[in-house]
């Protein structure tokens, strides 16, 4: 979909939600409905969107270029001048008065709410994260093609950094070289903090890499991912130290069994918490259901964490293009954990793992 059709459509589901305009922050839904791509700082920076006139923004005058860019009337102020006069032109300009305005309630700071309270008279704030979610869930073929490549980077960045690892390095230097080899494997950035948790730190489903040395027989839960072209990727696989064994041997394949329930159930139709049930089904009747601690997975795209959220409660039918992780995984604290993940997208077949690593622990020779 082509950011005007993007914008278009914003407007729309905004009108029949009966607002007036949209009040956008910098970051992902900025960036979808107009091309905008601004962090927020200590300056503000708003984007408005009436459903009946012309989008502005307001921002700093170092930032105009950008406005510019998209065809999106600026509202510019210097340092030196401070922001007010700026938010004051654009609400009086846009006659924002009496009005009821969406914001984002996860990146509307207290800042510019306030700010927006003292020049919009009789301004009415009212969350759109469901806007968002109805409007961002379905992936366009363009989307898709910038999450395969997501996923490439950090599928080749793993297999290069494989054969670095050695028993008495710390996990801290092996997330260290994880990021080395997503970087310079062709990820923009990274999707978060790979997290790289050897023998009892896998008990913690988001441990920090620390200073302790691999071990030999530890199983090391790896979960990490790249932003490439604006879209993120997130996978989770098992290393192991020598063989795999074991307690956590055991484990490893229940979790695998659970994995392959839950991609399995995924199809066009079937609600989010169906596939969350599907993976939990396989760990309960095995036992270790209260050892299954956080949903089964969570959308994927634009932001590493994103609708639709594959938990119990969620009834959203699933549809051609979503796109989400399905990762359980099983903790027992003082030993380890387990944990796969793939990236998925519902097709009009069923579900397609858009990862294609092998789900196999991945075992480091010589280790024992």
């Amino acid at each position: 979909m082509e950011t005007n059709a993007r914008l278009v459509r914003m407007l729309e589901l905004a009108e029949a939600a009966g607002l007036d305009a949209l009040a956008l922050m910098p970051g992902p839904n900025l960036r979808y409905v107009s091309g905008l791509d601004f962090f927020i700082s200590e300056r503000p920076i708003v984007a408005l969107f009436p459903v009946d006139d012309a989008p502005a923004v307001i921002l700093p005058e170092l930032e105009a270029g950008k406005a510019h860019a998209a065809g999106i009337q600026a509202f510019t102020y210097t340092d030196e001048e401070g922001y007010a006069l700026s938010f004051h032109e654009a609400c009086a300009r846009l006659e924002l008065a009496e009005v009821r305005v969406g914001i984002e309630t996860l990146r509307m700071r207290m800042l510019e709410a306030r700010i927006l309270q003292r020049y919009i008279p009789g301004l009415e704030l009212t969350p759109v994260d469901d806007l968002f979610s109805e409007l961002r869930m379905a992936k366009d073929p363009g989307e898709l093609v910038a999450m395969r490549q997501s996923i490439a980077v950090a599928e080749g960045a793993f297999k290069a950094w494989l054969p670095q690892l050695r028993v008495g390095m710390t996990e801290r230097e092996a997330a260290a070289r994880l990021v080395a080899a997503l970087l310079s494997g062709g990820a923009d950035a990274l999707s978060f903090d790979p997290i790289v948790a050897g023998g009892p730190n896998g008990g913690l489903p988001h441990a920090v890499p620390g200073d302790r040395p691999f071990a030999p027989g530890d199983w090391v839960v790896v979960d990490w991912g790249a932003f490439v072209a604006g879209y993120a990727s997130d996978i989770t696989r098992m290393v192991v130290f020598g063989e795999p064994s074991g307690k956590l041997g055991e484990i490893y394949e229940i979790v695998r069994q659970a994995n392959a329930a839950g991609r399995q159930a995924v199809a066009p139709g079937i609600a989010a918490e169906d596939v969350d049930a599907a993976t939990r089904r396989v760990i309960e009747v095995a036992g270790y259901g209260a050892e299954f601690n956080h949903r089964t997975g969570h959308g994927l795209g634009m932001e590493i964490h994103e609708a639709p959220f594959i938990v119990a409660g969620n009834p959203v039918q699933l549809r051609p293009g979503m796109t989400f992780t399905v990762e359980p995984g099983i903790y027992i604290a003082g030993l380890g954990g387990i944990r796969i993940e793939d990236d998925m997208v519902v097709t009009e077949q069923g579900g397609q793992a858009l990862t294609t690593l092998s789900r196999e622990p991945f075992c480091i020779p010589g280790s024992v």
